[in-house]
């Protein structure tokens, strides 16, 4: 094979991103994972097909899979996966934008096994202390003097909106919700009426109240880059199709389903303004940004320099145990309080344990500040195969949040979806395990682990590169 990019070794990756030039590299065979440590132990369950045919026969068969020839995943460490054969992948998906800190990651794993040896399970109607450290460490994470100091921990991010969407409506006694087009917040009955991909939403009623604006993107939005434009949008749909009332607007800072795209910089601030000048509150959908992932913020929010009035998290905040979160103001959280309100096993012992392991595993391996390291790297490369291959119309994101949208032509913009999962097939093929998304399915999303190296980001573009070149 007959390729380019920086090089097929760590050392001499690192070299060429010092001297600020990739060289050329030609592949005499497939690039090869990095070296790493750690051996799996022998897999003992059923063979591969009698997994795939039990789940064919007693799953829904709404839950789908990748790949034509389905992979079986066994085992898992940081950021690599393992098949019941033993062969490592790269896991450059994170389970979904899941696994934050790293698979079986020893600290988070020892946390859940303590907890579990003392107390399984109960719920809030009891104190216990995970509960409440938690609770204190978490609000200790938002931004200072944001207010942000009341939170309510469900299981998953369609729970989390479907709450500061009922906290919004109570709060400000208004009912219509603005969403963003494109974006994803879920698919309960309540959160598919955010979500703006039709891919996702089934054909019965939903949504009531809710509407959508225009998102601010750049590469297909319908203003380009006129961030102006985009907040008259804003206004004219709270003008039109509202009571000019609002309960409150809802956006992700970098929109995940929807093919990894960043909202214009600069948009939020304006739209803030306008969203609060209709009476509603602004909510941050954090699901995917958050905990470090961006890299130079915390928080996604806190890139566009404003601050939300509720915010929702899921998730990485678990690195893949059942938990999410509601975040928001006193006044806020305390019109919840006018009814009963529970959930069985939002916040419960192990699961408070594990959250609180995530959050000290986050500061101690310093993955915020490894995402904005290994994302700078992967940027440069990923930019550089743009410049070379014709097929790729657009690199975006930030930090370990990135994406490539692939098309048949840059002036035309067509999605080029059989060339996408042509590549998405060979990319398996040769150890990499990566998203697929946006509207037409046209994009890779890259959303590793945040223990993702410098390595493995080289690793992935050799990769990539071997496959767009083999088109």
């Amino acid at each position: 094979f007959s390729s380019a990019s920086s090089s097929s070794s760590s050392s001499s990756a690192g070299a060429a991103g010092a001297a600020g030039e990739l060289a050329q590299w030609e592949y005499a065979e497939p690039p090869t994972l990095p070296p790493h440590d750690y051996k799996p132990p022998p897999y003992d369950g059923p063979p591969k097909e009698e997994v795939i045919a039990m789940r064919q026969q007693f799953l829904n068969p709404a839950i789908f899979h990748f790949y034509k020839q389905p992979v079986l995943i066994t085992n898992g460490h940081m950021q690599y996966l393992y098949d019941e054969k033993g062969r490592r992948f790269l896991d450059a998906f994170a389970g979904i934008v899941t696994v934050s800190v790293g698979h079986s990651h020893p600290a988070v794993m020892k946390a859940a096994a303590d907890q579990l040896t003392k107390l399984q399970h109960t719920t809030t109607i009891y104190f216990n202390e995970q509960t409440s450290l938690y609770a204190k460490e978490f609000v200790e994470r938002m931004p200072k003097n944001s207010n942000l100091s009341r939170v309510y921990f469900v299981n998953s991010g369609s729970e989390a909106n479907d709450l500061a969407m009922l906290m919004a409506r109570l709060y400000t006694g208004n009912n219509n919700v603005v969403a963003l087009s494109n974006g994803y917040h879920g698919t309960s009955v309540g959160t598919m009426g955010l979500t703006a991909l039709h891919t996702w939403k089934y054909p019965v009623a939903h949504g009531e109240g809710i509407v959508h604006a225009p998102c601010p993107m750049s590469f297909r939005g319908t203003h380009g880059d006129d961030v102006d434009a985009y907040v008259r949008d804003l206004n004219n749909v709270i003008m039109t199709q509202t009571s000019g009332r609002i309960a409150g607007f809802f956006h992700e800072t970098i929109q995940g389903v929807g093919g990894g795209v960043p909202l214009l910089d600069g948009y939020l601030p304006k739209a803030y303004e306008a969203v609060r000048a209709a009476g509603g509150v602004c909510i941050a959908d954090e699901v995917q940004t958050g905990f470090g992932r961006t890299g130079t913020a915390y928080w996604g929010f806190e890139n566009q320099g404003v601050t939300p009035d509720i915010v929702t998290m899921a998730k990485g905040i678990g690195n893949g145990f059942p938990l999410a979160a509601v975040v928001t103001t006193p006044e806020i959280a305390q019109t919840l309080a006018q009814r009963l309100h529970f959930n069985t096993y939002g916040a419960q012992p192990v699961v408070s344990a594990v959250g609180r392991a995530v959050l000290k595993a986050i500061d101690d391996d310093g993955l915020q500040e490894n995402s904005l390291r290994v994302g700078a790297r992967l940027m440069q490369r990923l930019k550089t195969l743009q410049d070379k291959h014709d097929l790729i119309g657009e690199v975006r994101g930030k930090g370990l949040m990135m994406a490539l949208e692939l098309v048949t032509d840059r002036a035309t913009k067509v999605p080029a979806k059989e060339e996408t999962t042509v590549i998405f097939e060979r990319l398996k093929e040769l150890g990499v395990l990566i998203g697929k998304g946006g509207l037409h399915g046209n994009v890779f999303r890259i959303k590793p682990p945040m223990c993702f190296s410098e390595a493995d980001a080289d690793f992935l573009c050799d990769a990539l590169d071997l496959a767009l070149s083999e088109l």
